[in-house]
């Protein structure tokens, strides 16, 4: 999927310009062919490595704009702990 492509790698922003990681996978609702959620995990080396364990379920209407980052509407809360 093209738009997969596009955001899997991009970090992610709270609404303070707060980078919360990056983006590890999407979730898409394949019957109305609809971007759901995206799956973000804390950045460094172990995102790189595809170890990390702390990651966070985003949900698509919490996004406020898709540029070279995501920009969130507000702050995300728990799952970013270590």
């Amino acid at each position: 999927m093209r738009v997969k492509e596009e955001i899997i790698g991009k970090e992610v922003l709270d609404n303070s310009a707060v980078i919360i990681g990056k983006v590890k996978d999407v979730e898409v609702n394949f019957e109305t062919r609809e971007l759901e959620a995206f799956v973000v995990s804390k950045g460094g080396i172990s995102q790189d490595l595809g170890i990390s364990k702390s990651e966070t379920l985003v949900p698509y209407d919490m996004v406020k704009m898709i540029g070279d980052k995501i920009l969130l509407k507000s702050t995300v809360e728990g799952g970013m702990e270590d």
